[in-house]
């Protein structure tokens, strides 16, 4: 078994984690500071609590609002991670739109496509506001973005937009990554790579119950089906499901091990700003060719 590793995502120009601890993190998203809930803080804050009273704005989890400090905040506005943007809109649900975490997948992913010397198709599973579409997209692959929440599909068409990437080559679906994986066996269809970030649990458009545990495996092996003759890389994100990296590796392993390749698995983490402290914010394992 290889040995797990850790990803990290380090304070960009418009993004750092200034400090965490006792079940909050502290942001900076371009100009705005933000303060959010993190479960995964279970250590003491370094930062004076002056700091954190001066964040911009801070997220109230028992009515789960946003509750600005500084007025002139507003609800949106744009970041850039290297040569991509987002919409930051903070949410109902603690969130802004953007996982950082994922950055240094990104740049994987950009990297990849950009060294294969040939063509590449791209599905982005459970894509939400598109960070791995929009690193495909500007690597020059062709992508089909699939997303349950039409919402989350309409936000990252904005991204792509603001991003000057909306005439690239992508087609952006709302739709239940398995109905649609299911369909595209049907129709033939071929990917050189694929993304997903499945939820421990989620909804369909259509209501559809997604659950990890009983529907992630089956989803891998027909994604298999689906997948070209010599396939590029294969990511499997996890988000607060309670597995391991290394369960991830167990499933994806004996779907992809016939194609060669290697294999990488671990977390997800980011870096504080003013100490070399990491945040953990996710599991990974990936393929590649």
């Amino acid at each position: 078994m290889i040995e797990p590793k850790t990803l990290i995502t380090k304070p960009s120009r418009d993004y750092e984690l200034l400090d965490s601890g006792n079940g909050e993190k502290l942001e900076r998203w371009g100009k705005y500071v933000l303060r959010r809930p993190d479960p995964q803080a279970l250590w003491n804050k370094n930062l004076p609590e002056s700091e954190w009273k001066s964040a911009d704005a801070v997220f109230d989890a028992n009515k789960k609002v946003w509750k600005k400090k500084n007025e002139s905040m507003r609800n949106e506005w744009q970041v850039s991670f290297g040569d991509v943007k987002f919409n930051v809109k903070p949410t109902a649900f603690k969130h802004t739109g953007v996982f950082p975490e994922q950055e240094p997948n990104w740049q994987w992913t950009a990297e990849k496509i950009q060294n294969a010397g040939r063509p590449v198709k791209v599905l982005n599973l459970f894509g939400y506001t598109g960070g791995a579409t929009l690193a495909a997209l500007s690597a020059g692959a062709d992508v089909t973005h699939v997303d349950g929440s039409k919402a989350a599909v309409n936000w990252a068409k904005e991204n792509a937009a603001i991003s000057d990437l909306d005439k690239k080559p992508v087609r952006w679906l709302v739709d239940d990554a398995r109905k649609f994986v299911m369909r595209e066996i049907k129709r033939g269809g071929k990917y050189d790579a694929i993304v997903m970030d499945p939820p421990a649990f989620g909804r369909g458009g259509k209501g559809e119950i997604w659950k990890i545990e009983t529907d992630l495996l089956k989803l891998l092996e027909d994604c298999a089906k689906i997948l070209s003759d010599d396939p590029l890389f294969f990511i499997v994100n996890g988000y607060a499901s309670g597995y391991s990296a290394t369960a991830y590796v167990n499933a994806l392993e004996p779907i992809m091990k016939t194609y060669g390749g290697a294999f990488e698995h671990g977390e997800l983490a980011i870096q504080e700003s003013k100490s070399e402290r990491l945040l953990p914010a996710g599991i990974f394992v990936r393929f590649s060719k």
